[in-house]
């Protein structure tokens, strides 16, 4: 069977995890690498590539409707809420740890960094959860793999980078860095899982559904379904965080949008039962909407399609 894959570092090193699980299975794969555009426009910022929805996933999905690959590996927060019929999640991985991750120049911590410090990230999530945070600090964007980001961090090129700590991890890599806590920066949607994709109803269905995580694909449902009504995916700051109780009977949520400047957000922080999970956190995404999450979130694409209009850009890919 063929797996799909971008061609990352971090990509490459998920989807070989996936092709090492599926040859414990007794399932031969080979890889097949897809430039996506969200891999070729790193020149941008990541939400200016075809709006940021599904950059590195709308690819690989057409080569696999197209019958060139069986399976595709994601990182599970890059994907769309809305998704094919024809094109199931078969498989969630267990999770790697959710949490960003900050990186520094020196050393320092969030809170001992000096008025003015640069902070380099991709993500408008982070963005306005710095400015919230410390609105006295400097974000300014940062494409590239996660070794061409933390190059521009040694060469000092900013004071401190957010990551995805998962990232780290599935490279092996093993960095001092500062954790950040999920009560003020709460992570995206799905951050740190791994989603494997095929078309229903086919033999690498039947194989990558033996790979399925149970908990893993329990909170990631839930954190989907939180942010579900409020639109703007990953190109809106918008995190959603799910985890289970150690005695399996609850799931501590917590989900928030913010302006994009980090000066108004909504916040919900609850604890809901396993049984009747999904029907709880579908009343919890409605509270999010009325609370004015769905009208910051559509303010936040306004202010986006504005910026791409005002540079003289088109991003129609």
């Amino acid at each position: 069977m063929i797996i799909g894959t971008r061609g990352s570092q971090l990509a490459l090193a998920q989807t070989e995890n996936v092709a090492r699980l599926l040859k414990e299975q007794g399932v031969e794969t080979s890889i097949k690498i897809i430039k996506t555009s969200g891999d070729r426009f790193t020149d941008r910022p990541l939400h200016a590539v075809s709006g940021g929805v599904g950059a590195f996933v709308r690819e690989l999905d057409d080569v696999m409707l197209s019958g060139e690959i069986d399976i595709a590996v994601h990182s599970m927060k890059d994907m769309p809420t809305i998704r094919p019929p024809v094109l199931p999640t078969v498989a969630v991985l267990k999770r790697d740890t959710p949490f960003d991750i900050l990186l520094t120049y020196d050393g320092s911590t969030l809170d001992e960094l000096p008025d003015q410090a640069i902070i380099g990230t991709s993500s408008l999530r982070r963005t306005a959860q710095i400015r919230r945070y410390r609105p006295d600090l400097i974000t300014q964007d940062l494409r590239g793999n996660i070794d061409t980001r933390l190059r521009k961090l040694k060469e000092g090129l900013y004071d401190g980078i957010l990551l995805a700590k998962a990232g780290l991890e599935r490279m092996g890599w093993e960095l001092e860095g500062e954790i950040l806590s999920p009560d003020f920066f709460c992570p995206s949607p799905n951050q740190g899982t791994v989603a494997v994709v095929t078309r229903a109803g086919t033999e690498a269905e039947a194989a990558v559904s033996r790979l399925d995580h149970t908990e893993s694909r329990i909170v990631t449902e839930i954190e989907r379904i939180l942010i579900s009504e409020l639109g703007g995916g990953c190109t809106t700051p918008i995190g959603s965080y799910a985890e289970l109780t150690p005695d399996r009977k609850e799931i501590h949520v917590r989900a928030e949008v913010l302006s994009l400047d980090g000066r108004e957000d909504v916040r919900i922080d609850e604890f809901i039962p396993m049984r009747g999970g999904v029907e709880k956190a579908r009343e919890l995404g409605h509270r999010l909407v009325k609370m004015g999450g769905k009208r910051l979130a559509e303010e936040a694409l306004l202010q986006i399609s504005r910026d791409a209009c005002d540079s003289g850009d088109s991003y129609d890919y």
